[in-house]
Parts: structure tokens; C-alpha cells; sequence
């Protein structure tokens, strides 16, 4: 019957942005599921996309990646500062883009602005086992 692979996909899908989404943001950010499909020429891997929208002054708290995420980050709207494991703070434009590495910590992501609000779009190549996609830093 097609509506149990269906299901299970969305039930999946479900668990994956829930762990996205509850787990490493903050207050200052609104993250929304985007996408999210296996990549049929890479067996064991998927792709993950998430919007990250920041209010005026909101920031993300610091967290981890999953181990196997690789991340390209382009931001849509506004500015955007980041740092990535013990590199320096960068600020990004709308249109501007930055990768993060397997494994990598993201210590510092945040609005620029404090009076215009800023969106990313965040695109994680992950093992498609791997549902914890960001864990927060304590």
C-alpha cells in the first residue's frame, strides 16, 4: 500500500527537523524545516535544509554539528555574524555564503542588526542515521 512509505517518510522527516530545530536554537531565532531527501548516488547520506530566521538581535546559542554534517550557509536576507570552531567572527551579507566541517562547533551565530531582521538558509549533507543535526554547547 503506498501510504506506509509515505508515512514512515514523513515520520522521519518529522524527527529529523525536530531535533533540528528544539535542539541548539535559542529564543533569538526561528528555525524552519526547508527540505530534506537521501541522495540516491551517495547510499547512507542526505540532504537537510533549514531556514534560520533572526529577529532584530537574535542569535542562536552556541552548539555542536553533527559528526558527518557538512554545511553550506547562505544568508537570504539582512547580516550575519558567525564564527565556526576557534576561527574569527565573520559578518555575511545577504548573498553571501561560508561552509561549516563535519563535526564543527558554531560558538557564535547571530543578527548583526539590531533594528532589521536576517535569514539563512543552512543545507547540511548528513549520514541519513545521523537525526541529531546541531546539539547545544554547555
Amino acid at each position: 500500500m503506498i501510504i506506509r512509505p509515505i508515512l514512515t517518510r514523513f515520520c522521519v522527516t518529522v524527527a529529523i527537523f525536530a531535533s533540528t530545530g528544539a535542539a541548539a536554537h535559542g529564543p533569538g531565532d526561528i528555525v524552519k524545516p526547508k527540505f530534506e531527501q537521501p541522495i540516491p548516488n551517495l547510499p547512507g547520506k542526505s540532504i537537510v535544509a533549514v531556514e534560520v530566521e533572526y529577529p532584530p538581535g537574535g542569535s542562536s546559542l552556541p552548539h555542536m554539528h553533527a559528526k558527518s554534517a557538512f554545511i553550506y550557509a547562505y544568508v537570504v536576507s539582512g547580516t550575519v555574524e558567525s564564527k565556526v570552531n576557534d576561527g574569527d567572527v565573520h559578518v555575511y551579507h545577504a548573498g553571501e555564503s561560508w561552509s561549516e566541517p563535519p563535526g564543527a562547533s558554531h560558538p557564535v551565530s547571530r543578527n548583526a542588526s539590531k533594528t532589521k531582521p536576517a535569514k539563512l538558509l543552512a543545507v547540511f549533507v548528513v549520514d541519513s542515521n545521523d537525526k541529531e543535526l546541531t546539539t547545544p554547547v554547555r
